[in-house]
C-alpha cells in the first residue's frame, strides 16, 4: 500500500477548471466581461508557459468568491459541475483511481486550483484527500485572501510534507500522476513519477529520465 497522488486539472479531467469557472462566470454575467476574460485567458497562458504570478492570480481569481454569498457560489457550482466539469471526467482516469483503491492505496489529489472549486470535484472521483488553494473564510463568508502556501509549484511539496506529517504518513514508494512541468519539483520527490498527456516541457524531461507516460485520453 502507498500513496497515489494526482493533479487534477488536465489529468483525471481534460480541462483547467479555474479556467473553466471563470469561463463560467463570463456565462452568468458575474464579472466584468471584458477584463475578466483578458485576465482569465493571460493567467491560463502564464501557467502554461511556467511563470504565472500566484499573488496576482489569486487576487483576481478569489474576489468573485468574496464578492457573492455563499448561496449564490453553492447554487452556481451545482450548475458548474453539470455543465462544465461532469462532460469532462476521463474514464481512464476514474478507471486509474480505481486501480489504485483496489490496491489499497490512499488517494490524494493535489491541485493549484482553490478548495471551493476543487472540492466537489474530489468528492465525485470519490478521491477522500485534498491538497488545494485554501481561501481564507472568515464568519461562513470568503474574504479574497489566501490562508496558508498555496499548493503550487514548490507550494505543493511543502503542503504536501505539511499533510504527511498530520496524517503520519510517508513518500516511501509514492506515485505522482501529472500533465505539467509545473509540478516538476513534486515529480522529482516520488518514488514512481508517471507523465500523464504531458505538456511539451515535461515530456521531454520525463523521456530524458526515463519517466512513464501516459495517456487518459480516449
Amino acid at each position: 500500500m502507498s500513496l497515489a497522488i494526482f493533479d487534477l486539472d488536465n489529468t483525471l479531467i481534460s480541462i483547467d477548471s479555474d479556467h473553466a469557472w471563470g469561463e463560467f462566470l463570463l456565462e452568468q454575467g458575474a464579472v466584468d466581461p471584458v477584463a475578466y476574460r483578458e485576465a482569465n485567458d493571460r493567467f491560463m497562458a502564464d501557467y502554461q508557459a511556467g511563470n504565472l504570478d500566484m499573488a496576482e492570480f489569486l487576487a483576481v481569481a478569489l474576489k468573485p468568491l468574496a464578492d457573492n454569498t455563499p448561496e449564490q457560489l453553492a447554487a452556481w457550482h451545482q450548475q458548474f459541475m453539470a455543465s462544465k466539469i461532469e462532460p469532462h471526467i476521463l474514464p481512464k482516469g476514474e478507471a486509474l483511481l480505481a486501480r489504485h483503491r483496489t490496491s489499497g492505496d490512499t488517494l490524494l489529489i493535489i491541485t493549484a486550483t482553490n478548495r471551493f472549486i476543487t472540492a466537489p470535484i474530489a468528492e465525485r472521483l470519490g478521491v477522500d484527500h485534498l491538497i488545494a488553494v485554501e481561501p481564507e473564510r472568515v464568519d461562513g463568508r470568503y474574504t479574497g485572501r489566501v490562508q496558508g502556501v498555496p499548493s503550487y509549484r514548490e507550494g505543493k511539496v511543502t503542503r504536501l510534507q505539511q499533510w504527511l506529517a498530520e496524517q503520519e504518513l510517508s513518500m516511501e514508494g509514492a506515485w505522482f500522476y501529472s500533465d505539467s512541468h509545473n509540478d516538476l519539483p513534486l515529480l522529482e520527490q516520488v518514488d514512481h513519477p508517471v507523465a500523464v498527456d504531458p505538456d511539451d516541457t515535461l515530456r521531454n524531461v520525463a523521456e530524458q529520465r526515463q519517466w512513464r507516460i501516459m495517456s487518459l485520453r480516449d
